[in-house]
């Protein structure tokens, strides 16, 4: 029988499960969706299923360097036990390396490549219903680069990548470690969103104005605490992690060096973490939830 997109859309719909979980099942069952559940609850498939809905917002940042080749990838888990555990690291491991041996262009593409003959999806579901928690491969990146570049992980929670023109290997390593420190937006005054500037001067503005000091004297209030934030939140305009009375502007002038670009990742960043009722909780696990 043939297995149509809208048959493995309804069994995704029903049983919260991967396309390549749904389409395998479907196609082991001869296209009978009813045998397909019952098949996928006994495999475990279902079970990790059942664990879609929840926050996954622990987990991991790991990076792979090969030359000039670097990989940052954020696998995330629902608690910080998991995130130690050898299955979830020993998986994290085969996902970053199939990254850099078939290159996908995104998460998506991602789930469908080999892993130890089967797909990445379905090793990711077959580890939810081992371990018994809600695994996701959150992001990657994976670049090419051309000037020095340095790396950080601070632990499994925060990852950076630096790329330098100029200065040597010592020397990008401090800046990832100072990027991963003291988490800047970006390198220069002038790559600063304008949205974010004009948002904080809003701010500020409101602040100063609750003063009740004239208008010039608001005006010049404004524009310090603006070259003051400017400063706090742009790589350039920092206090170097290593020695703060000097910047990192200052830093890479003295090594005739500048930073090209950065990325930072923090593990669960931008996730909204669920703070549960303890009786609630208590009362879910007690019925099994």
């Amino acid at each position: 029988m043939q297995i149509t997109a809208s048959l493995v859309k309804e069994l995704r719909e029903r049983t919260g499960a991967g396309m390549m979980d749904c389409k395998k099942a479907l196609q082991d069952a001869n296209g009978d969706i009813d045998v397909a559940i019952e098949e996928m609850r006994k495999s475990g498939a279902a079970k990790a299923a059942k664990k879609a809905g929840r926050i996954a917002a622990e987990g991991i940042i790991t990076i792979k360097q090969d030359g000039n080749n670097v990989i940052i990838l954020e696998i995330n888990c629902e608690t910080d036990f998991v995130a130690k555990d050898e299955n979830f690291l020993a998986f994290a491991n085969n996902v970053i390396e199939s990254i850099a041996k078939q290159t996908p262009s995104n998460v998506d593409e991602l789930m469908t490549l080999d892993i130890s003959g089967q797909s990445i999806e379905e090793a990711n579901q077959q580890l939810i219903a081992k371990i018994g928690e809600k695994i996701t491969i959150r992001r990657f990146e994976n670049f090419s680069l051309s000037g020095q570049i340095g790396t950080y992980l601070h632990g499994s929670r925060i990852g950076v990548i630096v790329e330098l023109d100029g200065g040597d290997e010592t020397l990008a390593k401090d800046i990832a470690m100072h990027i991963a420190a003291s988490k800047p937006v970006c390198v220069s005054e002038d790559q600063v969103p304008q949205d974010m500037l004009d948002k904080e001067k809003e701010i500020f503005t409101a602040q100063a104005e609750e003063s009740g000091k004239p208008a010039e004297i608001i005006e010049k209030m404004v524009t310090g605490r603006i070259n003051k934030f400017l400063k706090e939140i742009t790589l350039l305009g920092q206090p170097f992690v290593k020695d703060p009375d000097q910047t990192v502007e200052k830093l890479l002038k003295s090594a005739n060096a500048s930073v090209k670009s950065f990325l930072r990742y923090e593990v669960g960043e931008g996730i909204e973490k669920r703070t549960d009722n303890f009786a609630e909780e208590v009362m879910a696990q007690a019925k099994g939830d």
